[in-house]
């Protein structure tokens, strides 16, 4: 993906494709990562790069271990 618009586009086709399907885990685990990248997109409003996951995780969970800056 090159914007956060076109990965919660193909998101939502994929859930649509999931729901038709019948892939329940598969919604979940999609509904979720869009709920996430819906989240980044409303507090970096002016950013309209793909995020990683590692992105979206520490802008969500900052205080998290693995998302800890430390200045030498």
């Amino acid at each position: 993906m090159n914007t956060i618009d076109e990965h919660i586009a193909k998101d939502k086709s994929e859930i649509a494709a999931a729901l038709e399907a019948g892939d329940a885990s598969k919604v979940r685990h999609l509904e979720g990562e869009l709920k996430d990248l819906e989240e980044y997109k409303a507090h970096h409003p002016g950013d309209n790069h793909d995020p990683t996951p590692l992105e979206v995780f520490c802008d969500l969970n900052p205080e998290a271990p693995e998302c800890l800056v430390y200045d030498d």
